[in-house]
């Protein structure tokens, strides 16, 4: 599970990351630390997520 976490984890924080991004832009909120901030949140969102995803996937083919 771990190397599939991990494998998932880049997918999904890339991911997160840069709709969370998108979301701040179409806020209005166009500079530097906004941005940054969001990029964090969507890291630390993506974390709970992956476990999630990847604990569902092995117990579905195991």
């Amino acid at each position: 599970m771990n190397r599939l976490a991990g494998i998932l984890f880049s997918l999904i924080s890339t991911t997160l990351m840069g709709t969370f991004v998108v979301v701040a832009l179409t806020m209005g909120k166009d500079t530097l630390q906004p941005i940054l901030i969001a990029a964090a949140i969507g890291f630390v969102v993506a974390i709970p997520v992956t476990w999630f995803v990847s604990k569902r996937i092995t117990e579905e083919f195991s």
